[in-house]
């Protein structure tokens, strides 16, 4: 071949051979940043519709007036006071069932409030309006508000307020809360990542570091690399199968002396979403392992380390962000998901708080999904209110295992 041989365009072919390709470039840019635009207008989309029925105009009747059980306004009431109207007013088979509940003088003042208003006051919403509506439409809905219902009050109402978290559930959406929802998901989140956590960080540490390249292993590697896409309902008739039929004696806490329960219960949930959770642990804690430089274990073996003193001095604290990434991953999916919970025995209507991984529980992603088949637009507005619960408990969750990791991860 003649060295003087130039494959390369030159002058104006290479002028436009260069502008084809920022041409290109442009357009692939382009594209790239459409698909942004659109997961980002997808979002906004998908929040505006929750907040948009959180708030908004409601209109509602008093079934009893409250003149009726106190002179003073029922705000301005202290806590002896409500209960006496309870007491006074309340059958004793009604008041002797909410005491076996919890004790109504150890309740707090709100409960004792809500309680006023919704057994003796009794709210009647007649309807609600959409934040859209309620603000852009205010006069057209105040006037069919006037109209259909005349002796309705119309207010603007926050459906998600202080009360809301910290009331436990009811039949009413009026009065009804998710403090049972928020804990029993702690309480699962809890058991599944204390399951899942310690079990797939062995299982990576041994895949990564220990296991030879052979047929059985890379199965074994195979297997865990599908059981992370495998449908989540799959892990709930596994749970019942296991947790709540086979081990029930240890789920249900029988074995321990506890006789009111059955294996449907937190511990059994919490064991059915560490199992959900434990392949994306693995994974994410063999590409951290993974990603640790291979410079760091042959200094260790260098200078006469163990595998074991390299990895747990050299692997494990340079691998422990990635392992806690994977973490947050894992969190991010268990506290989302509603159907292994509706298998394994979730229940949609408690409204006693869980005391004990072997209490009958119920979570924030199945009182939504109760909530949003209820016929009453009430119950959607709860609904919403309870998905921005579900949100900003998440985000905490994520932001406190960030914060954890960032930590870690300066340390070393």
């Amino acid at each position: 071949m003649n060295p003087t041989d130039n494959h390369y365009p030159e002058g104006q072919s290479f002028r436009n051979s260069l502008n084809s390709r920022y041409r290109v470039a442009s357009i692939w840019q382009a594209l790239f940043f459409s698909a942004l635009l659109i997961a980002m207008l997808s979002l906004a989309a998908l929040l505006y519709n929750v907040v948009d029925g959180a708030f908004g105009y409601v209109a509602y009747e008093y079934k009893n007036d409250p003149a009726e059980f106190s002179a003073k306004p029922l705000d301005d009431l202290n806590k002896q006071e409500l209960l006496d109207i309870l007491k006074a007013n309340l059958s004793d088979g009604a008041y002797n069932k909410l005491n076996n509940e919890q004790a109504m003088e150890k309740r707090s003042k709100s409960d004792l409030y809500t309680l006023v208003l919704e057994r003796l006051i009794q709210i009647d919403t007649k309807q609600t309006w959409s934040m859209t509506a309620s603000i852009f439409d205010a006069n057209e809905v105040k006037a069919e508000a006037a109209k259909k219902y005349p002796e309705a009050k119309l207010e603007f109402r926050s459906w998600l307020t202080p009360i809301f978290l910290t009331t436990p559930m009811s039949s009413k959406a009026e009065f009804a809360g998710v403090r049972t929802a928020i804990l029993g998901s702690l309480w699962m989140v809890g058991i599944a990542i204390l399951f899942a956590l310690p079990i797939g960080t062995g299982a990576a540490i041994y895949l990564q570091e220990y296991a030879t390249k052979n047929f059985l292993n890379r199965i074994i590697q195979t297997n865990i690399n599908n059981l992370a896409g495998v449908p989540s309902i799959v892990y709930g008739m596994l749970g019942l199968a296991i947790f709540v039929r086979a081990l029930e004696p240890f789920t249900s806490g029988s074995i321990f002396g506890i006789t009111d329960s059955n294996g449907r219960t937190i511990l059994s949930a919490g064991l059915t979403m560490g199992i959900l959770v434990l392949p994306l642990i693995i994974i994410n804690g063999q590409e951290a392992i993974k990603a640790v430089p291979d410079s760091l274990r042959q200094a260790a073996y260098g200078i006469g380390a163990t595998r074991w003193q390299t990895i747990w001095h050299h692997v494990l604290p340079n691998a422990l962000p990635g392992i806690l990434t994977g973490s947050i991953l894992a969190v991010s999916r268990a506290i989302g998901e509603t159907a292994p919970l509706i298998v394994v025995g979730a229940s949609t209507f408690i409204s006693l708080d869980p005391e004990g991984p072997f209490s009958k529980f119920t979570a924030l992603p199945i009182q939504i999904y109760q909530w949003t088949t209820r016929a009453q637009t009430e119950f959607h507005s709860i609904a919403a209110s309870a998905i921005i619960v579900l949100l900003v408990l998440l985000l905490t969750l994520n932001a406190a295992a960030v914060i954890i990791r960032n930590r870690v991860q300066r340390k070393y």
